[in-house]
Parts: structure tokens; C-alpha cells; sequence
């Protein structure tokens, strides 16, 4: 397949790995409507492209996200669109993202300096995981600016933090640093500013390696999971046990383990 860039977003498949840049650094890589098409896109592919095995999403320059352009959206004149408008596109581009995001079968690393505010922030936790600079920002401004969350927000983080720490975000607007929110739980990790980007460089690669069956159907089992009860969740993991356990990667781990020896997974 054939991943198209667009002003604004980096694209670039190598050695396995699907990099998704965030490209405008003059507004601290604010996500308009043409880039959040293209990510929705992109993941998309992603999820039918074999020859991906990870995802990693990054911004370019001082910040990940500052969250949607909506400054652009609010400024581009022309008639005042009808009733309804916001809900027809949300569902189809930031909320069919961060679905993207959460259920494509791949593991999707982000990394994070800077701020991650709004759906910035919540890109970094739908994802598999997020390596954050310690000195990073996650805000949700929504409160700050007079309307609800929008992209999945109030339902990622009661899940990640709780519910009563969700409300300072979101109803009171607390700023929390890269530390602070990996302490939280909120992201995997937090780590001096100039090594984030190898941080996740090393963990995307190493996913990358990783047995791409099994871990897309383990990720799938555990956004699955969640809200359901044990009876109804044991039949997906017999399920994906079925299927992972006929896949090549599943015969080289056996394999390996008999001769004592690394896997040498290919993502089949």
C-alpha cells in the first residue's frame, strides 16, 4: 500500500515501522481537518497493510500536539453551517481516529514533548504506549474554553487514572507534566527531554520485531475486555488463541524455545 503525506503530516514506512509526523510546528502541530483526515487514513491502511508491524506517531519540533486547529476551522468564513454540523464530522474524523488508534492491530507507540493538550493528549493515551519528555504538558482545555471534551476523551481517562483524578482534568483543567503523568498512570513512561525520541525509537523497534499476530490480537483482547465480564471475554481469548497459535511466528517461538535460542519473529 501507499501511504500519502499532506501539508502538515510526515509519512514514512520503513522496516516495518509506519512513522506518522506531525508537521506544524508554528502551531504547536495543531491538527486541522485536512491532517486528521490523513491520520485517519493512515491508520486505516495501517490495519490492512501486512507489511506493517508498529506504528509510531510524533510531532516535529517543540511540542507533540497542541490539540485541534479549531482557530482555522472558526476563521475560514462562508455560511454558517446547519444544525448538526459538529456531530456529523466529529464521527467521522476524530472519533474514527482515536477508534483507529485504540483497535488497529498493531502496536501503536507515541511520543511526546512539549504540550499534548486536547485530542493531543488523548492520541497519547490511546496509544499502546507513550513515551513522554518529563518535562512535557498534558492539559485538557476544554473546560477553559466553555465546551465538553470531544475524541474519546471522558472515556480514556476515568479508565486510565479513575475517575476522581478525570475530573481534575477535565472539569478543573489541571496541567499535568510528563512525570506527573506517567506517576498517574496515564502514560508508559517519562524520560529526559533529548532522549525521547531514541526512547521510543528503541521500544517501537522492538514491538516492531515482536510477534505481529499475537501482539495485534493481544491488544485487541484487552480493548475488548474492557467493561465486559470474565464469561464473556474467555471465549475472544480461546478465540485469538486459535488464531495465534496457527500463525508462523507462533512455530518459530516454539521453535526457539526448543533450541534455546531468540526468536526470530516476521510479523506472520
Amino acid at each position: 500500500m501507499s501511504y500519502d503525506g499532506v501539508d502538515g503530516l510526515g509519512v514514512a514506512l520503513t522496516d516495518g515501522v509506519l512513522r506518522l509526523t506531525l508537521d506544524r510546528p508554528d502551531k504547536r502541530n495543531a491538527i486541522d481537518d485536512a491532517v486528521m483526515e490523513a491520520l485517519v487514513s493512515a491508520f486505516d491502511e495501517a490495519n490492512r497493510d501486512e507489511a506493517v508491524r508498529a506504528v509510531l506517531l510524533g510531532g516535529a519540533g517543540e511540542h507533540f500536539c497542541g490539540g485541534a486547529d479549531i482557530v482555522a476551522r472558526n476563521a475560514s468564513g462562508g455560511t454558517r453551517p446547519r444544525v448538526g454540523s459538529i456531530q456529523r464530522r466529529v464521527a467521522s474524523l476524530a472519533h474514527r481516529l482515536i477508534t483507529l488508534v485504540c483497535e488497529v492491530q498493531v502496536p501503536v507507540v507515541c511520543a511526546v514533548r512539549g504540550y499534548a493538550a486536547g485530542i493531543g493528549l488523548h492520541l497519547a493515551v490511546a496509544a499502546d504506549f507513550c513515551v513522554a519528555a518529563d518535562d512535557a504538558t498534558f492539559w485538557e482545555p476544554f473546560s477553559q474554553r466553555g465546551f465538553t471534551p470531544d475524541s474519546g476523551g471522558s472515556w480514556l481517562l476515568p479508565r486510565r487514572v479513575g475517575i476522581t483524578r478525570a475530573r481534575e482534568l477535565l472539569l478543573l483543567g489541571r496541567r499535568l507534566s510528563g512525570a506527573e503523568a506517567a506517576a498517574w498512570g496515564l502514560i508508559h513512561a517519562a524520560v529526559p527531554a533529548p532522549i525521547v525520541g531514541e526512547e521510543a525509537e528503541r521500544l517501537v523497534s522492538r514491538l516492531g520485531a515482536g510477534p505481529t499476530v499475537a501482539l495485534g490480537l493481544t491488544k485487541w483482547l484487552l480493548h475488548r475486555g474492557e467493561g465486559r465480564g470474565l464469561d464473556q471475554h474467555l471465549p475472544d481469548e480461546a478465540f485469538a488463541l486459535e488464531l495465534s497459535s496457527r500463525s508462523e511466528d507462533f512455530r518459530e517461538g516454539i521453535a526457539a524455545f526448543s533450541a534455546k535460542r531468540r526468536p526470530e519473529f516476521r510479523g506472520r
